[in-house]
């Protein structure tokens, strides 16, 4: 993301935390009070938001000086430091909670999909997120699922047609689906892919006899009949598995030659990662 897409998220996440004014730091600390703090990891994981978390103090006071000791995508381990923030103790207190918001979810999302691209790698496999965002914040944390070394699947609606079962019930089939949206990409003259659902292989057989797709997702799937889909498509097509799989069979998904696993946890239940702000004398 960009600076320009970033700073109205800070901006609304300290309107949002700050409002009219932080007063019991107005009440209760000097003006005058300067020192330093330190964002210190209390676990293992990947730190993602270390750059977020500077602009939200220079945000709060551009005279802030912020020392990054880690970059997005690094390894951290428990007791490691991230960054160092020195300057007003105002500043640093106000800003506080918002930079670790940004830091412990997107850590969070950035460790997840680092672990579980690691597990799936050896079997040329990769991790997709889902749609299944945080409202307004789709763009950041699909940003941490790539600093974790996962994959982007489509950020929306507009950038990859999916058709699913309601698409095909209502266009009356997989066929006139299909077809229905190759002709909108045509007339509207789009550069975009059509990715369909299969739900089992009596439907994988009806979209290999239709073609005019991308990939194909094979939702809900057991293991078994994921390993047969994969070999009835024989690479003419990309393949995604979707539906119950989790850290603990993830694996055994991946075995099956499948390219892509998505994963919609990575987003929606992810536990951020325990980060903590320790102020010191400066």
């Amino acid at each position: 993301m960009t600076s320009e897409e970033i700073q109205p998220l800070i901006d609304r996440a300290l309107a949002e935390d700050i409002g009219p004014g932080d007063y019991t730091a107005l009440a209760c600390v000097p003006d005058t009070a300067v020192n330093q703090a330190h964002i210190i990891a209390k676990e293992n994981g990947i730190i993602a938001g270390v750059q977020i978390a500077a602009s939200v103090f220079r945000t709060l006071d551009p005279a802030i000086e912020v020392q990054l000791l880690k970059k997005d995508g690094d390894p951290i381990q428990k007791g490691e430091q991230a960054l160092i923030i020195r300057g007003s103790s105002r500043t640093i207190l106000s800003g506080e909670r918002v930079a670790l918001n940004f830091m412990q979810r997107l850590s969070g999302i950035a460790t997840v999909a680092n672990d579980l691209s690691k597990l799936v790698k050896p079997y040329g496999c990769r991790i997709l997120d889902t749609r299944k965002t945080t409202p307004g914040l789709r763009k950041l944390e699909k940003w941490a699922v790539a600093v974790g070394g996962g994959t982007n699947h489509r950020m929306g609606l507009y950038d990859m047609m999916m058709i699913k079962e309601n698409h095909s019930d209502f266009a009356g089939g997989l066929k006139n689906a299909i077809s229905q949206a190759n002709a909108y990409i045509d007339a509207e003259k789009l550069s975009i892919k059509i990715e369909v659902e299969a739900r089992n292989l009596k439907e994988l057989d009806e979209i290999l006899s239709i073609g005019g797709v991308f990939r194909i997702m094979l939702d809900n799937f057991s293991i078994a009949d994921l390993q047969t889909a994969v070999e009835r498509i024989g690479r003419r097509y990309e393949t995604e598995a979707s539906g119950g799989i989790t850290r603990a069979n993830i694996e055994e998904y991946a075995k099956t030659g499948v390219d892509y696993i998505s994963v919609g946890a990575l987003t929606h239940s992810v536990k951020s990662l325990d980060l903590s702000l320790l102020q010191l004398p400066y």
